[in-house]
């Protein structure tokens, strides 16, 4: 995978980009990462990337003169035009499923903004998908940028030494991922769960699925509507239910 970052500080993304399992990848040549300052593309001698809007309001907008020059640069003689992010608040708010979406592409195109926003031809006629990572405000793109793309890259053959990880993830089976033990099997009188070191996988899949299901039910109740669940498992949840509205 090919993933370019349009961005006006590239110098952030140094040690994203060459640290931890996003390195990793750069070095297996599994992805190619690159930050480029779309402030070189300005048509102007001063470098200006931004102007005053149009109509008055406080801030200044991106001019679409040097995002759409760096854009096009980049996709050179590429016949199948790659998907172009803008990290946006206004966006589709970021999720496991469209981290794997993503993840099928061969390039990836990221935009990053600073300023009050972007010019809106720059949404309508350039890019193809518009992100955000939550219902908040940020003072550029830049570290949703990040974000994004160490969720998509993990998801790459070859990133994570264990090509399971990602498959049980959070989000990924429409549950929450089960607890997680290590050594010692005992610490200041806690003990792991006995089916864990029973060595019978079969109960231990089972326990695994029941506290996902558990646990999302406890913490997103909301994600059990799309979630794949056998008839026996939505009777079990049903039944829980009730059993906690008649506690309360």
């Amino acid at each position: 995978m090919r993933i370019d970052v349009l961005t006006l500080f590239p110098e952030m993304f140094d040690g994203v980009f060459g640290a931890s399992i996003l390195g990793k990848a750069k070095e297996k040549g599994i992805v190619e990462l690159q930050a480029i300052n779309f402030r070189d593309y300005a048509n102007n001698k001063h470098n200006t990337v931004d102007d005053y809007p149009y109509g008055g309001g406080g801030g200044m907008v991106l001019k679409p003169e040097p995002v759409f020059a760096a854009v096009e640069d980049l996709l050179g003689g590429e016949s199948v035009k790659p998907r172009v992010v803008l990290m946006c608040p206004q966006g589709q708010t970021f999720n496991q499923s469209k981290a794997e979406e993503l993840s099928k592409e061969e390039h990836l195109i990221f935009i990053c903004g600073h300023y009050e926003g972007y010019d809106e031809r720059i949404r309508e006629h350039l890019v193809t998908d518009e992100l955000s990572i939550g219902d908040y405000v940020l003072t550029g793109g830049e570290i949703p940028a990040m974000a994004v793309i160490d969720s998509v890259v993990r998801l790459l053959p070859g990133v994570l030494g264990n090509e399971s990880s990602a498959v049980t993830d959070s989000y990924s089976t429409g549950l929450l991922e089960y607890p997680h033990y290590t050594r010692p099997p005992e610490f200041r009188g806690w003990s792991v769960p006995e089916v864990l070191i029973s060595g019978h996988h079969a109960r231990i899949d089972s326990w695994r699925r029941e506290q996902s299901l558990l646990r999302t039910l406890s913490r997103r109740p909301d994600l059990l509507e799309q979630a794949e669940l056998t008839d026996k498992e939505r009777e079990w949840l049903a039944n829980l239910r009730k059993s906690d509205r008649k506690r309360s």
